[in-house]
């Protein structure tokens, strides 16, 4: 009994190095490896994203979340998987210092390289009035993310009539601008997700924040690697 006891110990011990390692704080976890089967497109760690670089303190295009905003998610796989889908991550955890790197770049109003793919129709200036760019994210509690469906066969992303990170009325959940069959595919991930315990963001048809947060008042600032 006294070896299995010790034996118990260790396991936890090295359980807890483990995460240590990897640089997560006590609560948090990899989306991956709790859900094996979802997808990934972690946009800031590369330059497919409306700054058209990768983002600071982003080392690895992993995603990240609270462990019970990532059981939530757990759940909301398996709802989309009975009916043949599945989810893609685009961002999910986002430190503060990249959150400051936003906010670098939209104070430059030369930098204008990418307007045409994510803000065509939004002066640069605006972004934060509009509510696309803040100083403090939600991201940076741990338990709001970023995501979209793809077909579970073809693993192709649904029509949502807008991409991920475009400003602009078309990506409002409100919008008037899509189809009716883009409109359904938003309104199947919202109802999910809200089934699951997850609000929608109402100027963003991707962005979720577990309602029942853990930090609510906290915002993290370690890296995404």
């Amino acid at each position: 009994m006294k070896s299995l006891t010790y034996l118990l110990i260790f396991i936890i011990s090295l359980t807890s190095s483990f995460a240590q390692e990897k640089g997560l704080p006590e609560g948090f976890v990899y989306i991956k490896e709790q859900i094996p089967d979802i997808k990934l497109n972690i946009r800031y760690a590369a330059s497919n994203n409306f700054i058209g670089k990768p983002v600071n303190a982003y080392k690895k295009p992993v995603a990240i979340l609270t462990q019970q905003a990532a059981d939530a998610l757990e759940n909301v796989q398996k709802d989309l998987k009975s009916e043949g889908y599945c989810l893609k991550i685009f961002d999910a955890y986002r430190p503060q210092t990249a959150v400051n790197h936003f906010i670098e770049w939209a104070r430059n109003p030369e930098d204008t390289l990418t307007k045409q793919k994510f803000y065509p129709d939004v002066a640069k200036k605006d972004l934060f009035q509009l509510g696309y760019i803040a100083t403090k994210s939600g991201h940076s509690r741990g338990s709001t993310v970023d995501l979209t469906i793809i077909d579970a066969q073809t693993e192709k992303e649904v029509d949502m009539g807008s991409g991920y990170d475009f400003f602009g009325d078309i990506s409002h959940h409100s919008t008037d601008k899509i189809t009716k069959e883009q409109k359904a595919n938003r309104s199947l991930l919202k109802r999910i997700m809200i089934k699951n315990g997850f609000r929608p963001y109402p100027e963003e048809w991707w962005h979720y924040t577990l309602r029942n947060e853990p930090y609510p008042e906290t915002y993290f600032d370690f890296p995404v690697q």
